[in-house]
């Protein structure tokens, strides 16, 4: 029995180093965030994964951005470092921008903000995950997030979702932040064709919806992988807690979260072919009821099981389906 749990613990520790070699590409979106670069640039540097190509689009960075970025680039030690211009047309755009600048990708990908902190271990653990299932799968991975302020003190963590990721909860809401995510080969050349055709409201809640409607695999890992700092110029900001709250009903009545469900409603519907065939049926079902009466509404997501991870923000779903927002 020794000998076989000291060949088992050999088996998972060689298995690590392999882990450990694979490559992986992040891509990083800039914009004028001097401020915290150095600090998150520092934590892919000091990530235990061995092999790691970055490329950072820099959507018109007027600070100290640039030059940061080429310093790194200079002395970047784990594999290739690329610099290219973004389309300057917005955070989402330039997501888009790099999802579509990686071609013919093999291996595995992340995706980062300018301004968090990475636990050293963040890469390890996606892939450790990620290696679970079939290389054909398509599979995402993406983690609960701890909150830090601008001195990077903790704060607090984001929702902890229990409920299993699914596309009927992808179509109302996104579980994890972009800066957690990272996708196999699969699932990244999945997101890339659909880049092609089409835009989206955000990369983190696309990946999300496009790989659970093509019945590809999304992990959530509730232990969180990153330092998500929270300094008032944040894109999205923390999801819990009553500014959160505030931020969702202030969303709901001036008709923001409608048209961030027509955006991403739109953008399926121009990767149909991409689904399953009862995800094309159900966004098809979802963009009439939508528009039909009230009791049609509700019904709808009861009977279709579509709802958010936890109970005040599906109150708040239900609200807005109630007075006609959804």
């Amino acid at each position: 029995m020794a000998f076989c749990d000291h060949e088992f613990r050999c088996n998972i520790d060689f298995k690590r180093i392999i882990l450990l070699n694979f490559k992986v590409t992040i891509l990083l979106a800039t914009y004028n965030g001097a401020k915290f670069l150095e600090e998150q640039l520092t934590s892919f540097l000091e990530q235990t994964q061995h092999n790691i190509d970055l490329i950072v689009s820099d959507d018109g960075s007027t600070d100290e951005t640039l030059p940061i970025l080429q310093k790194w680039q200079k002395n970047w030690p784990k594999g290739s470092f690329k610099i290219i211009q973004g389309p300057g047309t917005g955070y989402a755009d330039n997501f888009r921008h790099l999802i579509l600048s990686l071609n013919d990708n093999q291996g595995y990908v992340a995706f980062s903000d300018q301004d968090d902190i990475w636990h050293t271990d963040k890469l390890a653990k996606a892939m450790e995950h990620l290696s679970q299932l079939d290389d054909d799968t398509q599979v995402m991975y993406g983690s609960r997030s701890r909150l830090v302020d601008r001195e990077s003190k903790p704060i607090g963590y984001s929702p902890l979702f229990r409920k299993k990721p699914s596309f009927e909860n992808a179509l109302v809401q996104s579980i994890a932040g972009g800066n957690t995510i990272v996708l196999n080969a699969a699932a990244f050349n999945l997101v890339r064709e659909s880049a092609q055709r089409t835009h989206f409201f955000s990369h983190d809640w696309w990946c999300y919806q496009l790989i659970s409607g093509a019945g590809g695999t999304v992990l959530y890992d509730p232990v969180p992988s990153i330092d998500y700092r929270q300094h008032g110029n944040n894109v999205f900001g923390r999801n819990n807690g009553i500014h959160s709250i505030k931020r969702r009903l202030s969303a709901l009545l001036n008709g923001d979260f409608s048209n961030w469900i027509d955006i991403n409603l739109e953008s399926l519907e121009k990767c149909q072919d991409l689904l399953l065939i009862h995800n094309i049926n159900l966004v098809n079902e979802f963009k009439i009821a939508r528009k039909d009466i009230l009791i049609n509404r509700l019904l709808f997501l009861f009977r279709n099981d579509i709802k958010r991870q936890t109970r005040v923000p599906n109150i708040i779903l239900y609200v807005t389906a109630l007075i006609g927002k959804l």
